[in-house]
């Protein structure tokens, strides 16, 4: 079951068709049974939607880093010059993930709108992440695709500077859908990123969940460790593509991420 979050309200997909829910989406999103509770209910037909709204509507999103081991070797190689490498081996190592915050819902852009290149970076990527939807309560009731917009040159310079290298007006896109579930994704789900710039791709990728060093279990367990959200929230787990160095994102660049079983995020950087 996908669910999509649209501007005339919350649409289902189940078994090949789309109802119109007339249910709250913070009240969907915050249901630990939403995954029986669709199953049964009753809709509106429709059509499939287009009008799409990201799925986050009042909820905090954080992301994980350094949980691939692609992207270790990647912060690693970017920080050196400023004393930092060792921390982020360290960190991949470590008992305590690496747990930031990455936007409030007015920074976060919708399935096909613009995304914010920082002006004072001249290095940026995105990230593409499989996003776990999780409840008030801790629960996980879905995934989404996450793009984690990130400036490699700031980060690299300094690692204290971390939020300014993440957080910024829409530096983060969340979408198209949510597909719910409570269980977590096959080892074997795919992730694939392409960027296409004047109607040619200039960098692809992709990995597997194989690659994923800590689960969703262990990853919520730390985000709620001492903390609450109490309109849910979106986890972005971290990357496992990452282009190589020479390359950075220009003005126009199409960024598109597909997850096996959830969906395409398309996004375009403005």
């Amino acid at each position: 079951m996908r669910l999509y979050r649209t501007t005339t309200g919350p649409v289902l997909e189940r078994d090949s068709q789309f109802l119109a829910l007339s249910d709250a989406w913070d009240d969907l999103i915050n249901r630990d049974d939403l995954p029986a509770y669709l199953a049964s209910v009753t809709g509106t037909a429709t059509s499939a939607p287009t009008a799409l709204l990201s799925p986050v509507s009042t909820q905090e999103v954080w992301a994980a880093g350094v949980t691939y081991f692609r992207s270790r070797t990647a912060r690693m190689e970017e920080s050196k010059d400023a004393g930092g490498g060792s921390f982020y081996d360290r960190v991949y190592a470590a008992d305590r993930p690496e747990i930031f915050f990455k936007a409030a819902p007015h920074r976060v852009a919708a399935p096909g709108a613009p995304m914010h290149l920082r002006r004072d970076s001249k290095w940026m990527v995105p990230e593409p992440e499989l996003t776990l939807v999780i409840t008030r309560n801790g629960k996980l009731i879905g995934h989404t695709v996450g793009n984690d917009l990130s400036c490699r040159d700031i980060e690299g310079e300094n690692p204290l500077y971390l939020p300014q290298a993440k957080s910024f007006r829409l530096a983060a896109a969340v979408g198209p859908c949510i597909t719910v579930t409570n269980e977590a994704l096959p080892a074997t789900t795919a992730i694939k990123l392409e960027i296409v710039r004047a109607g040619a791709t200039v960098f692809a990728g992709d990995t597997t969940l194989a690659q994923l060093k800590r689960t969703p279990e262990e990853l919520i367990s730390w985000l709620f460790r001492d903390n609450d959200y109490p309109n849910g929230a979106f986890l972005m787990t971290g990357t496992g593509i990452v282009p190589p160095d020479e390359f950075t994102l220009a003005l126009g660049d199409e960024v598109r991420i597909t997850i096996d079983g959830i969906g395409t995020l398309v996004n375009v950087m403005g």
